[in-house]
């Protein structure tokens, strides 16, 4: 299998509900998750995208996360509707996509 050129990681954490850091889980990332792999196989990527789901990355309050590497771009509030975007921008295009990302003070 090729290096990709591309690593995105999508939070699946799951806290009990009320949990006081709320959960990416809860706000839809399994769904999110499920797009990015369906449009990794839509788009044939596979050899240039790998698509991995993880544990909490830390701003949950912003969720669901979405990180790319190798740039370390952390994407927040993302929804199923916002990944083929996602995708045909940053993933393919090499721009990360405004409008999602999560503000500069998430890396402390």
């Amino acid at each position: 299998m090729p290096r990709p050129q591309k690593h995105v990681f999508v939070c699946t954490q799951n806290r009990p509900p009320g949990h006081p850091r709320g959960a990416c889980a809860a706000k839809g990332s399994t769904e999110v998750l499920q797009a990015f792999w369906a449009e990794l196989q839509k788009r044939g990527a596979h050899e240039r995208v790998a698509v991995t789901y993880a544990g909490c990355m830390g701003p949950c309050e912003a969720g669901p996360n979405v990180l790319v590497y190798p740039e370390g771009v952390m994407y927040g509030g993302v929804a199923k509707a916002d990944v083929a975007e996602i995708f045909t921008q940053h993933l393919e295009g090499g721009e990360p996509l405004g409008r999602l990302l999560a503000p500069a003070t998430v890396w402390g």
